[in-house]
């Protein structure tokens, strides 16, 4: 497993339970280090009206963004990989080198 780059930025995943595709989308974020808080759709009305079926959402959240959409449905390891390499590089100081291992097993 690769240790967690510093300053990945917290990201929000919309979930719902007996969710296939937010299970596996969980599990992928685990295995990729990705800094993630889930958030149930169901918990909230307006997360409810926002997202509707459409779980799950990968979402980045902050002061700055505010929240900004990610991803929507399947998230497979190589899809999350991309999406990983795009926070790395927005990240402030010196680019880091494209190291996201795609398969960390």
């Amino acid at each position: 497993m690769t240790a967690l780059p510093p300053g990945l930025p917290l990201l929000g995943l919309y979930t719902r339970a007996g969710c296939h595709l937010c299970e596996q989308a969980q599990q992928h974020l685990v295995r990729l280090n990705f800094r993630v808080e889930l958030l149930d759709v169901d918990s909230c009305p307006e997360w409810q009206r926002q997202h509707g079926d459409d779980v799950p959402v990968l979402v980045l959240r902050g002061e700055r963004v505010g929240e900004r959409v990610l991803a929507r449905g399947v998230l497979s390891p190589a899809r999350l990989g991309l999406i990983k390499l795009q926070l790395l590089r927005e990240l402030p100081g010196p680019s880091p080198q494209a190291t996201v291992d795609l398969d960390p097993d």
